[in-house]
């Protein structure tokens, strides 16, 4: 396992914080640990592509990744 953030933009209120919360606590193999204004951070199985779900929840969702931070 590792831990990542990802930047995503969009986000303005905490109906946007509970919206992203939601769409990736429902993604099977990823652990939220928190979810700010502009950030959220996860722990994700540690091969390549594993955070390409952890992208396509938060982008279903309508906010956008901008980056992906290894922690």
């Amino acid at each position: 396992m590792k831990d990542i953030a990802l930047a995503i933009s969009g986000m303005s209120c905490h109906h946007c914080l509970n919206a992203v919360n939601k769409a990736l606590a429902g993604v099977p193999g990823i652990e939220v640990r928190t979810v700010r204004m502009g950030r959220a951070e996860l722990r994700i199985a540690d091969h390549p592509g594993a955070d390409a779900p952890a992208r396509a929840a938060v982008e279903s969702a309508g906010y956008k990744v901008e980056g992906i931070i290894a922690l």
